[in-house]
């Protein structure tokens, strides 16, 4: 559970990151003041949200069991481990 947590805040922290390493390239001054007014803060924040938005979107959509199938779970067979399958 705690993957899909952290991927999600990885994904919502990109906008950041990138605004970061363009302040770095450009020699802007990273931990000053002035480089982060609250509207530039506001639109980092609102692309991030669409960000997240997006991802869950895409994996509610393209993740899981095909339809009508059905999760057979691993189990032991003959003394061996099967590996869970969908059918």
């Amino acid at each position: 559970m705690i993957r899909p947590v952290l991927t999600e805040i990885g994904i919502f922290l990109i906008p950041f990151a990138v605004y970061a390493a363009f302040l770095i390239a450009t020699r802007s001054g990273l931990l000053v003041q002035a480089s982060w007014p609250m509207h530039v803060i506001a639109k980092l924040a609102i692309g991030s949200l669409l960000l997240v938005v997006v991802s869950f979107v895409l994996l509610a959509h393209f993740s899981g069991a095909p339809p009508n199938s059905t999760y057979i779970p691993a189990h032991i067979e003959n003394g061996k481990l099967v590996p869970g399958v969908e059918k």
